[in-house]
Formats: structure tokens, sequence, C-alpha cells
């Protein structure tokens, strides 16, 4: 009983000093892994509005339930002069091959995609990976209420060239810009903040 007993103690000392260290670990990256994801969104809004100067986040509402894709923010794009050039709306879909992927849409003012980049994507190698290199590029400048993808050759304005054996991602991907189309039509255009 006695041997239970200092086990026991034994243990919950390890468990209680592991406990704070990591506590401690925690309290000291904090603020360093919100400035690197700071950094990170940043760069992504500069990535789809280059001729921006600052970027405002704006208040986003999160829908319950877990739709196929959803607006985790939104920013303002704003000139030099402060004047608004557009929106940047940051989109996480849930549809991807190997899970969520995560990325920035621009749009300006007149309903233009300014382009998409990429801030999180695990797809495979050598297929849903070269979302960047095929699909990101497809996106820049075009305007559409809702965009497809096709296996067959993009002919449309519209129209996305799906990823040969990466049908999924592309899917994914399209869908996001859709929600983000939408949710900028229906909350940023009209004012809905």
């Amino acid at each position: 009983m006695k041997q239970m007993m200092k086990d026991t103690f034994v243990i919950f000392m390890i468990t209680l000093i592991s406990g704070l260290l990591l506590g401690g670990v925690y309290e000291i990256t904090k603020a360093p892994i919100a400035q690197q994801e700071a950094r990170r969104k940043n760069e992504a809004c500069q990535n789809v509005f280059s001729d921006a100067a600052t970027f405002t986040a704006l208040e986003t509402e999160k829908e319950e339930g877990k739709a196929a894709a959803e607006v985790e923010g939104a920013y303002e794009a704003l000139a030099a002069d402060g004047s608004l050039l557009g929106y940047v709306v940051e989109i996480v879909t849930h549809e991807g091959y190997n899970g969520d992927i995560q990325f920035s849409v621009g749009i300006r003012l007149d309903g233009t995609v300014n382009g998409i980049s990429l801030l999180s994507i695990a797809e495979t190698p050598g297929l849903g990976m070269q979302a960047e290199d095929v699909i990101q590029p497809q996106f820049e400048g075009k305007t559409a209420s809702v965009f497809e993808s096709t296996k067959t050759g993009a002919v449309a304005e519209h129209q996305i060239d799906a990823i040969s054996g990466a049908t999924i991602t592309t899917n994914a991907i399209v869908e996001g810009v859709n929600t983000g189309v939408a949710y900028f039509q229906t909350q940023l255009l009209g004012g809905g903040q």
C-alpha cells in the first residue's frame, strides 16, 4: 500500500512538472507564433492585392455547421491614399483530397478576382500540390459570379482547367473561390457588415 501511494505521488509530481513546463513553453512561444501567423496572412493579402498599401481586418461571423467551404476572415485592401481597392476574403475548404485547404481570394470592387494565394495545403505530392502553379494563375483577372472546373479545357471566363489527376483538389479550390465571391457580393459589396 505504501509503495502504491509512493508511486502515485511520483507519477503525480511528474505530471504536474510536465504540465507546468508545457504551459511555460506555450506562454513563451504564443506571441512569436501569433506574429508569424499575422505575417503569413499579410503576405497572402499582398500576394492577391500587390497594389494595396494596407489591409484592415473586418469582423466576420462564423456560421454554425460545417459547409464545404467557409469564410475565415475578410480584409479591406486600401491604397496608399486610404481609398478602398477591394477585399481579401480568407477561405477554408474542407473538401480537399487530404484535408482542409486554406487560401485568400482578392476581389476588386468591380467583382474581378485579383488572384488567390494558398496559405495551407496538404494534397497529394505531384498532383494536388500543383495547385499553386496550375490553378492559382487561372483566377487572376477573371470576373464571374460562379466559377466551374472543367477537364476539357477552359473556353469561358468562368471556367478553370482542372489539374489532371487532382480533380478533387481543383473542385475544392473552385468551390472555395465561389464561397469567397458569394461572400463579397452579399456581405462586403452590399455593406452587410
